[in-house]
C-alpha cells in the first residue's frame, strides 16, 4: 500500500460545499483531490433541494404526476454525475472515487491507495435519522432521498416529522393524489420557528386533505396483509402503504477516521469548528464546511461556509457570520425565517420586541386572490437593531431578502422605516412593522 501522490489539499465529500472548495483551490493553482463515494454534486442536486422544488412547482402548475417526475429527474440530471466530474477535471481537480479513511495527520486511504495531503477539508454532509420505533426496521421505509428519486405515487403515505422536509413532501404527495397523514409529536409544525408560521402551513396542508396528527408519537409499526399499520401514542392508528421518515438529519462523521486526527465529536453532533471553519480539536490544517458542522443545515449555508474555508486556505482571513442565514420551507405558501426566532431569543435571554402584519391587508393579496399569511419582525430592545424575522406567504423567499440584508448590515430601524416599496407588492407588508418598531425604540 504505497503512497500514490501528495496533494496540497484533500476534500472529503463532493457535495455542495466540497465541490466549491475543491474547484476554488484548483483554480487558484493548488494540487487538490476530491474524494466521493457516491455522486459528485451531493444530496442537494440529486436527492433534495432541486428535485423537491421541481415537484412543488409542478404541483402548483397542476401537472400530472408523470410529467412532474420526468421534469424532476431531468433537473436532477437523471442522477448521473458525468458532467459534474468532467467540469471538475477541466478545473484541475483529481476526483478519487471511493470512501476516504484518514490514517493519521497528512495521510488518507481511498479504496486501498494511500495519499498524502497538506490541508484536509471535511464536507461529508448529513444523513437521515431513523427514529427508534418498534417494528420500523422491519417495514419498507422511505427517507427524503427515496421519496425524491423514485417514480412511485403511494396511495396512502404516512410522514413522520413536521419539519421543513416533512411539510414540503406532505404538500407534494397530497397535491398529486396520495392520501397523506403527517405525524409530529411536538404538537405543531416547524417547531423551531415562530408559532404563526406553522399554523399558516398547517391550515394550507389541511385544505389539501393532509391528516395532521400533531402531539402524537409513533408507538409501533406492524405489517398487515395489505400495507402497514401504525399505532400512535395517543391510541390512534394509521394505515399506510409507505412510511416516509423525515425526522431530522445528523452530521455524517462515522467511519472517516477523524479520531486519528484527535478530533472528538459528541454523538449526533457536528464537527466543532471556529469562526474561520477550522476544526477546533485538530492539530492544524483541518477544516469543515456544510451540514457536517451542524451549524446551519442548508445548501446556501454550505456554500457560504465553503467560501469562508476557501478564503482562509488562500491566505485571506475570513470569519463566518451566521446571524442572517435564511431558513426556507418552499411550500405554498412559503415559510421564510432569518436570524433569531422567538424561541431562540428566549433561550439566549434576549428581550425581543415583536411587530407583525397580516398579508391580507396588502393590495397584492387582493390582486393574487390569496390572503394567507403574515410577517413578523423581531428587534433586540437593548441594541435597537433588527435581529430576526419570519414570514408565511406567497413568494416570501423573494421579498424577504431585504430583511436578511438589514440584519446582516445592522441597518438602523429609522433608515429601514424610510424605505419605499413598490405598489402593489407583498414587500409593502414590512413597512408598518418597521415603523412600529422604530417608534417603540
Amino acid at each position: 500500500m504505497g503512497q500514490n501522490h501528495h496533494y496540497d489539499a484533500v476534500v472529503l465529500g463532493g457535495g455542495t460545499a466540497g465541490e466549491q472548495v475543491a474547484t476554488g483551490l484548483a483554480r487558484a493553482g493548488r494540487d487538490v483531490a476530491l474524494v466521493e463515494n457516491r455522486l459528485v454534486g451531493g444530496e442537494s442536486a440529486y436527492f433534495a433541494c432541486v428535485p423537491s422544488k421541481s415537484l412543488l412547482l409542478s404541483a402548483r402548475r397542476g401537472e400530472t404526476w408523470e410529467m412532474a417526475v420526468a421534469r424532476r429527474d431531468e433537473l436532477a440530471r437523471r442522477r448521473g454525475d458525468d458532467s459534474a466530474v468532467a467540469r471538475m477535471a477541466e478545473d484541475g481537480v483529481t476526483v478519487l472515487r471511493g470512501r476516504g479513511q484518514i490514517l493519521e495527520p497528512g495521510r488518507i486511504e481511498v479504496d486501498g491507495a494511500v495519499h498524502g495531503f497538506g490541508d484536509l477539508v471535511v464536507c461529508t454532509g448529513s444523513e437521515p435519522v431513523i427514529p427508534p420505533v418498534d417494528g420500523l426496521a422491519d417495514v419498507p421505509l422511505w427517507t427524503s432521498g427515496e421519496a425524491l428519486s423514485v417514480p412511485d405515487l403511494p396511495r396512502r403515505l404516512v410522514i413522520l416529522g413536521g419539519g421543513p422536509v416533512g411539510c414540503e413532501l406532505a404538500q407534494v404527495y397530497a397535491a398529486f393524489g396520495s392520501q397523506v397523514a403527517l405525524v409530529e409529536a411536538s404538537g405543531r409544525l416547524l417547531t423551531a420557528e415562530a408559532p404563526f408560521a406553522g399554523e399558516v402551513l398547517a391550515d394550507a396542508l389541511r385544505r389539501l386533505g393532509v391528516d395532521l396528527r400533531l402531539g402524537a408519537g409513533i408507538g409501533n409499526v406492524e405489517r398487515k396483509d395489505v400495507g402497514l399499520r401504525l399505532w400512535l401514542s395517543d391510541g390512534g392508528t394509521l394505515d399506510a402503504d409507505r412510511i416516509l421518515v423525515a425526522a431530522g438529519r445528523r452530521p455524517r462523521v462515522d467511519g472517516l477516521g477523524l479520531e486519528n486526527l484527535g478530533i472528538g465529536i459528541a454523538p449526533g453532533q457536528g464537527i466543532p469548528v471556529d469562526e474561520t471553519c477550522r476544526v477546533t480539536s485538530s492539530a492544524g490544517g483541518v477544516w469543515a464546511a456544510g451540514d457536517v458542522t451542524g451549524i446551519a443545515r442548508t445548501s446556501h449555508a454550505a456554500r457560504y461556509q465553503a467560501r469562508v474555508v476557501l478564503s482562509n486556505l488562500l491566505g485571506q482571513r475570513r470569519e463566518a457570520d451566521y446571524r442572517a442565514i435564511p431558513r426556507v420551507v418552499y411550500t405554498t405558501p412559503t415559510v421564510y425565517s432569518v436570524g433569531i426566532s422567538p424561541s431562540r431569543a428566549g433561550e439566549l435571554g434576549i428581550d425581543l420586541l415583536t411587530a407583525g402584519y397580516d398579508l391580507a391587508s396588502t393590495a397584492r393579496a387582493a390582486v393574487e386572490a390569496d390572503e394567507r399569511g403574515r410577517v413578523e419582525l423581531y428587534a433586540d430592545r437593548s441594541s435597537g437593531l433588527l435581529v430576526g424575522a419570519a414570514a408565511a406567504g406567497l413568494y416570501a423567499e423573494e421579498w424577504m431578502s431585504e430583511i436578511a440584508l438589514a440584519i446582516r448590515a445592522e441597518t438602523p430601524l429609522s433608515l429601514l422605516a424610510d424605505v419605499v416599496h413598490a405598489f402593489p407588492t407583498y414587500g409593502e407588508s414590512v413597512e408598518a412593522p418597521l415603523r412600529e418598531l422604530a417608534g417603540r425604540l
